[in-house]
């Protein structure tokens, strides 16, 4: 008997449309399931997580999940929920980037292949790339009338939209070519559900289409809703663009603060999706929650457990620290544990001044620092004033008038961190 799936996604909200019969198929033996990945860069992002986790719990449940990765599909583009046709990638470009997914889902999906349910990274590149436009019209093409692909929402709103550009035949053919993705894989392991957003429904239906008029299966579909936060801005996106799951792109430290940063009502959603903590344990929280709000306990809960899961607790004990820097008392020491990318995050927006590495060898007293090498205070006078206010720090930590700045004290070896008061900082970087 295996744990009931599309349960557990009921009660973490994961469920926009479920095909008839696929509670009961699931629950029947252990099954196989996979879900679609664009590759088109070398790092998912927040956006794939809902998926990811829906694999995730596919195989706790005790299925076998499979990752597609669109090689194939990912040199078209889909048109669902696009208003413009999207550039398409050179091989070696998907190839870079299949490798570097399959990296990141290793995080979440065991792949050791000694277990029965273990997860299968399969491209649909390998069987696209020998089918040849006459051989796919043939065997595929003919069996899914116009008709049927026009009825789709993804191709109905291209066609009808107000600013439409029309939809090309590359686009128009997509859930053709997805939908052979999900026969490929009925026939060859089995494969009898696919999973994806709320968006994909009708490329996931022409698939199950295509299992029943051409393999005489049954397939199944089910859809997560797409995420969306409750002031109505897009859920995964900052200012910066996407919170990816790359630390390159997106450091731990800005990823620990894009969900610590979430409102009561978006931490009380995420915290079932985006998280493994059970039924009990989210009771718990929203109850402690509701008590006290103030303290954010959901919020840093939901924080620290996808920061783990993306990254390692050791990236999430830094970024804790990195968010403290701003907030409590930390210290020259804790400033000079920061890598340059993080320091940079947590003083975003401090403007900087140049000083070069020459003058910071033979020392920067105090007053000029302040004043006439950076421009952060207007005047020696006022600078002198600050000192006898005992309102300056550097790096964290109060000076006095006749400090010395040297190379000592340097963070990653080019930074300094003055400071007036509580909230007025100033960044000196050395060149």
């Amino acid at each position: 008997m295996h744990k009931n799936f599309v349960e557990e996604l009921q009660w973490r909200g994961m469920i926009h449309d479920v095909m008839p019969g696929t509670e009961e198929h699931l629950m029947g033996a252990m099954r196989s399931a996979y879900v679609g990945i664009d590759p088109t860069a070398d790092s998912l992002h927040i956006g794939h997580l809902v998926s990811i986790m829906m694999l995730r719990h596919f195989q706790l449940c005790g299925h076998k999940p499979y990752s597609l990765v669109g090689g194939a599909t990912g040199m078209i583009g889909d048109p669902s929920g696009k208003s413009k046709e999207r550039n398409l990638l050179d091989e070696e470009t998907l190839h870079h980037n299949q490798n570097a997914i399959k990296e990141q889902l290793s995080r979440f999906l065991e792949f050791d292949g000694n277990a029965k349910n273990a997860a299968v990274l399969v491209n649909n590149y390998d069987w696209m790339k020998n089918f040849t436009f006459l051989e796919f019209i043939r065997d595929v093409g003919k069996h899914i009338t116009v008709n049927y692909m026009m009825a789709k929402d993804s191709v109905k709103k291209r066609l009808t939209g107000d600013a439409s550009e029309g939809m090309s035949f590359t686009e128009f053919t997509y859930q053709l070519v997805q939908g052979y993705d999900f026969l490929h894989l009925f026939r060859e392991y089995n494969c009898t559900l696919e999973m994806g957003g709320s968006d994909q429904w009708g490329n996931i239906t022409t698939g199950t289409e295509m299992i029943r008029r051409i393999a005489n299966g049954k397939g199944y579909a089910l859809t997560c809703p797409l995420i969306t936060k409750a002031d109505g801005s897009k859920f995964g996106k900052s200012e910066g663009g996407n919170i990816w799951l790359d630390a390159n792109r997106t450091s731990p430290y800005k990823f620990y603060q894009y969900w610590l940063n979430t409102s009561d009502e978006d931490a009380a959603k995420y915290i079932k999706i985006f998280t493994l903590l059970n039924k009990n344990e989210i009771e718990v929280l929203l109850n402690e929650h509701s008590e006290a709000p103030h303290l954010r306990i959901l919020q840093k809960r939901l924080a620290d457990e996808v920061t783990t899961m993306v990254h390692s607790e050791e990236e999430l004990h830094n970024a804790i620290s990195a968010s403290s820097i701003l907030f409590g008392n930390s210290t020259s020491k804790d400033l000079k544990t920061l890598n340059e990318t993080t320091f940079l995050d947590v003083f975003e927006g401090v403007t900087q001044a140049k000083i070069s590495r020459e003058s910071i060898s033979k020392g920067v007293e105090i007053i000029a620092a302040l004043a006439e090498n950076t421009g952060f205070l207007k005047s020696n006078s006022e600078a002198r004033r600050a000192l006898k206010e005992n309102s300056i720090s550097v790096n964290k930590e109060k000076v006095e008038e006749g400090y010395i700045i040297t190379e000592s004290d340097l963070i990653n070896n080019q930074f300094v961190l003055l400071q007036r008061g509580k909230k007025n900082y100033f960044i000196i970087k050395v060149v």
